[in-house]
């Protein structure tokens, strides 16, 4: 595995398109490690201090999450070197969509990613810059569909990701009007723990859970394992966060999802962000959830968690271990010989599930078939890990041996 490791990492992106802006110090690039099927995907991300090299890691870490999720294209991504909260971003995601657009309308689709919105920004800066659908590229350049196929299945992409959820099943609040891609990622992390159980035994109902970040995929995830019968026991989020060693309720699990601000965790009781991180890691839990910001996690956190009788992590974030290595640094592979690890590329695909889902073929649009389809997407790909090895350790070195037969 590290032999072809090393290879698909050392391997040169075909292209790197960069911009710098004309009107600020904004910077952008967008990778794309290859066109693999003809097409690569990747959403758009933005944060100050971004460099290309991160876009790099991301793009490849979307390759090989494509493998899961389909559809067999290349990964690539797109990252802008800019304050979020600067009241100047919605004119460079402008001039930086405009830029790019004949990447967009060609072979590369894009979608929303860190402080990006995908409803909100992208896909009407994208539409105003002439581009039908930010995964147009991916149609053209990898299905290839004919033009009135090509409008219909571009028309149910679009209302099938913006699709306001009617199931109480998988809606915190239908009165609320939540989206599937609101929901979708969360969703898939808390199915990979179930299914972890499944699978290799036991089941997800009883268990303690932390979760890492409370934005869009952390407060979903804590929803959906709480609906599950899972006991949320601690939350913590960039600026503080909860315990509660016997667990939070399924409603007020709820309450706090339907009480957030944006993506930030509101509570009564909150501890501040030093003495929850001080605190959290020793708790004791069965599931840990990382789904804040990639590679915060330590060795020492870790280990404290491991023995503390840690037995599943579900990853919402991408590469969520302070490894300076693409994707399988030391600290990730301390842990998974230690604990059950379900990679990112897996527990996380929920999203680029539903964009495959729905260009693939006419689908209906159905809530149930939606998220049963990222389900049974993730179940599929678990079992196929326990297929090759049977044991609770190593569960993404073996992951990654399977992708990578498959891009290499």
């Amino acid at each position: 595995m590290k032999d072809l490791l090393q290879k698909y990492e050392d391997k040169q992106p075909e292209i790197v398109f960069n911009w710098k802006d004309s009107e600020t110090e904004a910077e952008g690039w967008t990778v794309i490690n290859s066109l693999r099927g003809g097409a690569a995907g990747g959403g758009t991300r933005m944060r100050k201090g971004l460099d290309m090299n991160e876009v790099l890691s991301l793009a490849k870490t979307m390759e090989v999450k494509f493998t899961v999720s389909g559809p067999a294209i290349g990964g690539a991504k797109s990252g802008i070197n800019f304050d979020p909260s600067d009241p100047r971003k919605k004119g460079v995601l402008k001039r930086w969509y405009n830029a790019v657009a004949p990447l967009l309308k060609s072979y590369y689709g894009t979608g929303g990613d860190l402080n990006v919105d995908e409803i909100h920004e992208v896909i009407p800066i994208t539409e105003d810059a002439g581009v039908w659908h930010p995964q147009e590229g991916v149609f053209n350049g990898h299905f290839k569909p004919t033009e009135a196929d090509k409008i219909n299945r571009i028309g149910q992409l679009r209302l099938g990701v913006i699709k306001v959820i009617e199931s109480n099943t998988y809606s915190p609040s239908v009165e609320r009007k939540y989206t599937v891609a609101d929901m979708i990622t969360g969703f898939g992390v808390a199915e990979a723990a179930k299914h972890y159980y499944d699978i290799y035994g036991g089941t997800v109902e009883g268990k303690r859970a932390i979760v890492q970040g409370f934005g869009n995929v952390g407060a979903a995830a804590a929803y959906y394992l709480s609906q599950m019968g899972a006991k949320i026991v601690g939350i913590i989020d960039r600026d503080g966060g909860i315990i509660n060693k016997e667990g939070f309720s399924f409603e007020e699990v709820k309450e706090l999802y339907l009480n957030k601000n944006g993506n930030t965790l509101v509570a009564d009781n909150m501890i501040p962000f030093e003495e929850i991180n001080k605190q959290i890691w020793g708790l004791e839990a069965e599931i840990f959830a990382p789904c804040a910001a990639s590679r915060l996690i330590t060795k020492e956190q870790i280990t404290q968690l491991i023995n503390t009788g840690l037995e599943v992590i579900t990853c919402g974030a991408n590469v969520p271990f302070a490894d300076k290595e693409i994707f399988f640094g030391p600290i990730m592979e301390y842990t998974d010989e230690r604990v059950s690890l379900i990679p990112d590329f897996i527990s996380n695909c929920g999203m680029a599930r539903v964009f495959a889902y729905f260009m693939e073929r006419r689908v209906e649009m159905n809530d149930e078939l939606v998220f049963k389809d990222t389900s049974e997407t993730i179940k599929k790909a678990m079992q196929n890990v326990y297929k090759n090895n049977a044991s609770k350790k190593q569960l993404s070195k073996t992951a990654f041996e399977i992708a990578l037969k498959q891009l290499i």
